[in-house]
């Protein structure tokens, strides 16, 4: 299961008490004190880790608390510090507080971490005179995680425009495809290999519709997973198979996207125009082409293949172009 947002309790790990002690012996009879200091409680402590791929663990374990640090003892022994817990999550993970709403940590490559909270500090011992403290409290958050998927291109479209059966085509990803809209209910990523030298990613989130900047069917939330991507693939139904007008789908998700974010509405776009297997996408290919001037158009069929090395060709371009200039 496909887990994109989790809600958790962490607590870091209490310092130890300082120790009271006083040492004695035959010639010392009233004592010195000699009480060592507590250990440090352990920090919790968030992983990017490329072996995962979902916040699915997180929403079945919402409370994590550290591991406290030992007492001190006797003869200035102090004690040891609480480990500190590793949680594991995907590359593309945002860490954010709760109650602030501030992003503590952008995780967006393998091997990045934050120290999500602080373990608390070991209190003192009486070995210099002082009375002995307890412990300080670890640092307590309530966090909201959200994983936005790392991928070079998205493909965006209506539902039913055959996002998954286009990346099935091209990709060795297998979403489950059938003839009715939301099929999707999840982001897929495919990787997509032209020539050795042309390996990238690509991400088909469901379907978006009127309103998903405001979260209608869910529209905000896949629309964050492709706010990472250096450019889109928008995917057009130009049979207009559903009865919709096909110039008016582009014009509505163009209008999402700059809803949602004006600089995702900015990136790049390769438009593509499907299902021109069917008989009426001939007529309505000339009027989009009249209406949206100015624009390059790849048509294509995802079910026979037809137009798909064109517009990977023009994917596989665009990538490389990017890369050079980053």
């Amino acid at each position: 299961m496909f887990i994109d947002q989790a809600k958790i309790y962490v607590k870091a790990g209490d310092g130890g008490d300082g120790c009271e002690s006083l040492y004695r012996d035959r010639v010392n009879s009233i004592g010195s004190p000699d009480g060592g200091p507590g250990g440090d409680g352990g920090d919790i402590i968030f992983k990017a880790d490329g072996n995962i791929h979902t916040l699915l663990d997180l929403q079945y374990r919402q409370h994590i608390k550290g591991f406290s640090g030992s007492h001190g003892g006797s003869n200035n022994k102090k004690g040891a510090r609480g480990e500190d817990s590793y949680i594991k999550v995907p590359p593309g993970t945002l860490i954010k507080d709760a109650n602030t709403g501030l992003i503590l940590r952008d995780l967006a490559n393998v091997g990045d971490h934050v120290i999500a909270a602080n373990g608390g500090k070991g209190g003192r011992g009486n070995s210099r005179g002082r009375r002995a403290q307890k412990g300080f409290p670890g640092e307590e958050k309530r966090l909201i995680l959200e994983l936005k998927l790392i991928a070079d291109a998205g493909i965006v479209g209506y539902p039913n425009a055959g996002k998954s059966t286009l990346i099935s085509k091209i990709s060795s990803a297998r979403p489950k495809i059938a003839n009715y809209p939301f099929t999707t209910t999840e982001p897929v990523l495919g990787v997509v290999k032209i020539h050795s030298d042309a390996i990238f990613v690509v991400a088909d989130i469901p379907g978006l519709i009127k309103g998903a900047h405001n979260g209608k069917g869910l529209g905000d939330r896949f629309l964050r997973h492709i706010e990472r991507t250096k450019f889109l693939i928008h995917l057009v139904d130009i049979s207009g198979s559903d009865g919709r007008d096909p110039v008016q789908d582009y014009l509505n998700l163009n209008k999402e996207l700059k809803l949602y974010s004006k600089e995702l509405a900015a990136r790049q776009q390769i438009i593509a125009l499907n299902k021109i297997d069917i008989p009426e996408a001939k007529k309505n290919m000339a009027l989009f082409k009249k209406k949206v001037r100015g624009k390059k158009i790849f048509p294509i069929s995802a079910v026979t293949g037809e137009g798909l090395k064109g517009l990977l060709a023009k994917i596989s371009k665009e990538y490389n172009k990017l890369n050079r200039a980053n």
